[in-house]
């Protein structure tokens, strides 16, 4: 992935990772709109809203252990930024259940997401 993405964006969005691998759920949620729009990974369709998305997560983390690393950046035309990220995703045992290459793409109100989409690569 190549093109500039404001360092702050970059930023904002490697600590957004991290706080998701270390299940800081206020980071998480501190760094979205109330009214965001996040992909329902597991379900399909979306969540609107922080309320829905905290549970998802809890849930999600209830039942597996994923962990997402953001590899690159690009700008989309529209604005959006687009994240090329390492996924993996482990049982409770710590087995390895899917590992593999996403894009997650962001876009912004202000400082903060307001919507996530998933692109399969």
């Amino acid at each position: 992935m190549s093109g500039k993405v404001p360092a702050a964006r970059q930023e904002l969005i490697t600590g957004f990772y991290a706080a998701f691998n270390r299940r800081d759920l206020d980071a998480l949620l501190g760094a979205l709109t109330a009214d965001v729009v996040w992909p329902d990974g597991s379900k399909g369709g979306s969540l609107s809203g922080t309320d829905e998305v905290r549970d998802h997560w809890t849930r999600q983390w209830a039942q597996s252990n994923p962990s997402f690393v953001p590899t690159g950046f690009r700008p989309e035309k529209d604005g959006r930024v687009a994240v090329l990220v390492r996924q993996v995703v482990k049982d409770k045992a710590g087995a390895t259940l899917s590992e593999g290459q996403v894009i997650h793409v962001y876009r912004f109100a202000e400082d903060l997401v307001s919507e996530m989409e998933i692109r399969e690569i």
